[in-house]
This record gives C-alpha cells, structure tokens and sequence, in this order.
C-alpha cells in the first residue's frame, strides 16, 4: 500500500491551548545548530567540528483581518509593558481532520505586527501578519 504526503494546507493553530482562529499561513518554521572549528596544534588537515549554539527561527502568522484584535494586542502589551510569553501548537491535519503532525513552540513572544495594505483597485483580502520570536520548538507526533 502506497503512502502518500499530507498536503500542507490543513492545519490549526492553537495559542496557550486555545484555538487561535483560522491563518492564511504559518511560515518560519527552522532551527539550526552552528558549528564551530577548533583546530589544535597537531591537527595537519582538517580542523575538528563542534556543535555552537542552537538556533531558532522566527515564525510569521498571516490572517485576513477580521473582528478579532488578539494578534495586535499581544503585541501591544509588550511594547506598553510586560512582553508575554506563550505557547503556540501548530498541527497538521489529514483529509479526515484527524491530527497528523504537531509542533509546539515555546516561550513565544510578538516581536513584530504588520496591519494590511490597502488598495482602492484590488479585491484581495486584507490580512494583518504576527511575526514571534521563540526559544525553541519539539516536534510533538
């Protein structure tokens, strides 16, 4: 029996265990692990390698902007005070619904809101973005 991929357009995205509505797209998801030479004396040819510091990159949500003004106020409470760190769950799903995948991100933080561009001669959606900042990620199934 053949296995096929899971597309990559169903998906939900959960903030602190509550469901976070519906995004357009979740990008950004990466982490890296630098490597670092070292090279002693003797060592003719090839310096040895090890592992530096552990990397993650930052993840961007896009949303058609809606009644809904979470996304904008959880940056607003960092920038007018305590920046508040949450926890985000972005799961995929298959042609059932059923979770497939899930990746949890931790100690995530907005650094970054950008509100829609507005265009008198087009018919696109207008869709607000959320870029965060986080402290790493586990891939959960």
């Amino acid at each position: 029996m053949a296995t096929y991929p899971y597309g990559r357009f169903r998906y939900e995205v959960e903030i602190d265990g509550i469901a976070a509505g519906g995004f357009s797209e979740v990008t950004g998801f990466d982490a890296s692990i630098d490597v670092m030479e070292y090279r002693e004396g003797d060592m003719v040819q090839t310096p040895m390698k090890i592992p530096g510091l552990k990397k993650y990159g930052n993840i961007t949500l896009k949303k058609g902007l809606a009644d809904s003004r979470a996304l904008y106020d959880w940056l607003d409470e960092g920038v007018t005070g305590e920046v508040n760190r949450k926890t985000i769950t972005i799961t995929l799903l298959d042609a059932t619904k059923t979770a497939v995948a899930s990746w949890r991100v931790i100690n995530a933080w907005p650094i970054k809101y950008t509100a829609p561009d507005f265009n008198a001669t087009s018919s696109e959606v207008a869709v607000e973005s959320l870029e965060i900042a986080h402290e790493g990620m586990t891939r959960e199934s």
